[in-house]
């Protein structure tokens, strides 16, 4: 080691100075690089995700929780972008606008691929050209819930259709938004009930909740995870749930099939997409990364205490699910005779 410092010391000068303006070189050339290395790595490691819901809501809970556990297991940071409202057609107006290299995904409700095509006669997107499936994300039960605008006495869902069909301008009731699964399930109901009944629509659950408990709306149906601690503090009276049978999450509550409405069995799911324009191999990789994700028992968890089931699925069996419930919701929105504008 001695000997090999003693002749780099005994280097001749004209010798250094050329190594010297060599190294001066590379390191400006490296450093010219370092930008566009960091840009690459920011895009590459930050997920955006947008949310088709509220800070709050379920949407939101979805999209947060995914997002913790993407870097929990994966190192892979992600960044909620909260873009509520027009039952969420702003968050996928803000999909199409996104650049097509995977860096922006969409936490949404299974409607704006399902129910939408057929509930608008006109959409500002398109179901198959701009949003790409990638993976399922969670799917729960919904739950019809009255509040102190309805009397005491009312505590059965044949009681309150027999309320609402005596005070119909007393028979508000609210949603998370036109053309959302539970505005959906309160026109089926109404419809099969041959009850009339005023819809109020919200942009998301927080604020139609806040309505129910303070009795500005008599009725509201919401996931069910959303309504459970109201209901077991008795601020709310949940009435029935949407699942073929009773949900492990409200024993105490009767289905909507146990109550007398053997047709109405919605389950509300939420899915990531990307934009249209993604590439194949990159929309494949983000599913497998969400699938690790979603696998977390933590995460489960988590989404259990909000009444939710984690599900994930590869892009193409996302696919598949948006079809056939594209098949079972065209005539079941032309039945009801339910549109939107």
């Amino acid at each position: 080691m001695s000997h090999l410092i003693d002749r780099d010391h005994t280097l001749p000068r004209r010798r250094l100075l050329r190594a010297g303006a060599m190294g001066v070189a590379a390191l400006a050339a490296l450093s010219s690089l370092l930008p566009a290395r960091r840009a690459h790595a920011a895009r590459d490691d930050v997920v955006r995700i947008l949310c088709s819901g509220p800070a709050g809501s379920i949407p939101d809970l979805v999209a947060r929780g995914v997002g913790d556990q993407l870097l929990a297991t994966l190192g892979q940071r992600a960044l909620v972008d909260n873009r509520p409202g027009a039952a969420g057609q702003f968050s996928v107006n803000a999909l199409k606008a996104a650049p097509a290299d995977g860096s922006t995904l969409l936490l949404a409700q299974g409607a704006i691929a399902t129910v939408y095509p057929y509930l608008y006669a006109k959409l500002a997107y398109d179901p198959v050209r701009d949003l790409q499936p990638v993976s399922l994300a969670s799917e729960m039960s919904l739950a019809l819930a009255v509040g102190p605008a309805v009397p005491a006495e009312v505590t059965t869902l044949a009681g309150f259709i027999d309320w609402a069909g005596r005070h119909p301008a007393d028979a508000n009731v609210g949603s998370p938004g036109t053309g959302t699964l539970p505005h959906l399930l309160e026109a089926m109901l109404f419809h099969q009930a041959g009850v009339a009944w005023q819809h109020i629509a919200y942009s998301g659950g927080p604020p139609a909740m806040a309505d129910l408990l303070g009795g500005q709306i008599a009725a509201l149906v919401l996931p069910e995870g959303l309504l459970r601690q109201h209901h077991a503090a008795r601020r709310i009276r949940l009435l029935a749930t949407s699942g073929p049978s009773r949900s492990t999450y409200l024993p105490d509550v009767p289905s909507f099939v146990e109550s007398g409405f053997p047709k109405l069995v919605v389950k509300e799911w939420f899915a990531f997409f990307a934009p249209g324009a993604v590439p194949k191999d990159k929309v494949s990789s983000l599913s497998a990364a969400l699938r690790e994700a979603i696998a977390s028992p933590a995460l489960s968890a988590t989404f259990a205490q909000s009444g939710m089931t984690a599900l994930s699925s590869s892009p193409a069996s996302l696919a598949a699910r948006i079809a056939l419930e594209q098949r079972y919701w065209q005539p079941v929105l032309l039945a009801h005779g339910i549109k939107a504008d």
